[in-house]
Parts: C-alpha cells; sequence; structure tokens
C-alpha cells in the first residue's frame, strides 16, 4: 500500500457481539496477508475516552442522549485527528472497534433526531468500509461476563439493532452474522474486506 492512502474499516455491533475480538483477528490476519494494519477503538484510550468511560458508562444512570452523542463526538474528532488521519496518510489500513455509527446508533436509539447526530461528526473521516458484527440481543447480554454499563439493557440493545439493520438496509453497512463459530465470522469479515481492498 505504499503511495497511496490508506482504508478506514470500522466494526460495530451492539455490546457483546464480539466486536473486539474480530477487529483483532482481523488485523491479524490482514498482516498476514501482507498489509500493514492496526487496531484502534472508541471510546479511545486518550483523555476524552477515558471520561467517557467514568462519567458515561459506569455511572448508575444514563446521561441525557445530548452530552452523549457531544462528548463521543468530541472523543472521534480528537480520533480522526491525531491517529486516523496520520495513519491514513501512511497508507496504513484503520481498523476501528466501534465510530460514527455508534454515535448514531446508541444516542438515535435514545431519541436524537440521527441528521443532528451526523452534523455532530461531519468533520470526522468516514469510513472506507462499515461492517456490522449482529446477533440477536439476548444472546449478545448473555456473552457479557463483565459488569454490564449503563446502556446494556435488553430493551435498549434491541432499539440500538434496528437502527443498525436500517443502515444495513440503506447500503451504508455491511451485515455478518455474528451467531456462528468464530471461526466462521472472522472468515467471512476478512474475504469481505480482501474483497474491497482489491477493488480499490
Amino acid at each position: 500500500m505504499q503511495g497511496k492512502r490508506g482504508f478506514l474499516i470500522c466494526i460495530e455491533g451492539i455490546d457483546g457481539c464480539g466486536k473486539t475480538t474480530h477487529a483483532h483477528l482481523l488485523v491479524e490476519n490482514l498482516r498476514k496477508n501482507g498489509y500493514e494494519a492496526f487496531y484502534t477503538t472508541e471510546p479511545t484510550l486518550g483523555k476524552i475516552g477515558n471520561f467517557i468511560r467514568r462519567y458515561l458508562l459506569e455511572r448508575q444512570k444514563r446521561s441525557p442522549s445530548i452530552i452523549e452523542a457531544l462528548l463521543f463526538a468530541a472523543d472521534r474528532v480528537e480520533h480522526a485527528e491525531k491517529i486516523i488521519k496520520p495513519a491514513l496518510k501512511q497508507g496504513k489500513i484503520v481498523v476501528s472497534d466501534r465510530y460514527v455509527y455508534s454515535s448514531l446508533a446508541y444516542q438515535g436509539a435514545a431519541g436524537l433526531d440521527l441528521n443532528w447526530i451526523w452534523t455532530l461528526n461531519k468533520w470526522i473521516v468516514q469510513p472506507d468500509l462499515a461492517l456490522l458484527i449482529d446477533i440477536p440481543p439476548e444472546e449478545a447480554l448473555q456473552r457479557i461476563k463483565r459488569k454490564k454499563s449503563v446502556m446494556e439493557t435488553l430493551e435498549n440493545q434491541k432499539k440500538v439493532r434496528e437502527i443498525y439493520l436500517k443502515f444495513v438496509e440503506d447500503g451504508k453497512l455491511v451485515k455478518v452474522d455474528g451467531d456462528r463459530s468464530i471461526n466462521k465470522v472472522a472468515t467471512e469479515i476478512l474475504n469481505v474486506v480482501l474483497s474491497r481492498l482489491k477493488k480499490d
């Protein structure tokens, strides 16, 4: 990928769908195929991202969705400027564990206008490929062994999934069935990504 712009992939889905596992596996598999790829995540590990974890995700009661959207957008702009853009300029493949569609799905499910959320995020780098790892919310919540965050309720996850699936219908997200073995899911994700990379 020397001499050309890199490629931004985001992995999306409800909590417990396997995003983090498959984002790491994708990076590993891309490297095996000769690509320079690396993993990144949202919320980021920076000051804003760490504040989000403490202030939004680890509290007993959910914050107003407007505050969530603003903080996630701020973290994402910093993410794009400090990590994603420099990597793309170097021709790298960036695999982001969550990105803008998480804000649209989660804050959209909380009642915020999707167009307003898009406007908040208009300064970021748009993903070249966005994947949705789709599994039933009931199954996803059973997979979460740690203490669940304030957003990880069955009712909320059902609403979030509905918005994700609408983006699939609109052609913005590519759906991958996550309710299968890790190897089968990872293989499909790699095949989808390699197919897109070869086209570009």
